[in-house]
Formats: structure tokens, sequence, C-alpha cells
């Protein structure tokens, strides 16, 4: 099961997160969402657990745990939903087409 962590302190790190989970059981991989250009973390994470029971038992008790002087979110991970830039698909379509953009 893919587990979502928000509201993280910005010193957690990959290994913090998976030791917070590993208490429950097996975690497949726990990974800190940094920022591209700084590669400071952007305050969440994901969780990964093969066991959906031992996953479900850490969602509902490390939800609003306090971790590192934060109050932690933990629910199941939603599906990526595909992001459009309609702006960006306006220009292109615009291209050669005697605009001036």
């Amino acid at each position: 099961m893919n587990i979502y962590v928000s509201n993280l302190s910005f010193n957690v790190q990959d290994e913090d997160l998976k030791s917070y989970f590993a208490d429950y059981g097996e975690v497949t991989s726990a990974k800190v969402i940094t920022d591209k250009e700084t590669g400071r973390s952007r305050g969440f994470g994901f969780v990964e657990m093969s066991d959906d029971a031992a996953a479900q038992k850490a969602i509902a008790e490390l939800d609003g745990a306090t971790v590192d002087g934060r109050a932690i979110k933990v629910s199941v991970a939603k599906p990526r939903e595909e992001r459009s830039n309609n702006s960006n698909n306006n220009r292109r379509s615009f291209a050669g087409s005697g605009s001036r953009w």
C-alpha cells in the first residue's frame, strides 16, 4: 500500500521516514519529496508497505502524531492525476500562425 505523509519537518530524511513506519511492518520504500532546484524537502513524502493491514494500522496510529515538533498527516496515497497546463498548450497551438506569441 502506498501512504502519503504530509506536514513533515524539513529535517526529516528518507531513512527517518522509513523508521517511523518500520514498527508497523515491512517498509518497501520511503521517500521524502525534494525541490528539484534546491534539493530542499517539500514537507511531504511517500511510504510503501507490503502488508495492507500493517499499513492501515500505521495510518491510524501515526495520523496526527507529533514528529520532530510537527503534527504529521498520514493517509492512503491517491493516484497521481495528469496535470494539464493550458497556457503552455495554447501557446504551442498558436506558434507559426502569424500571431505575436
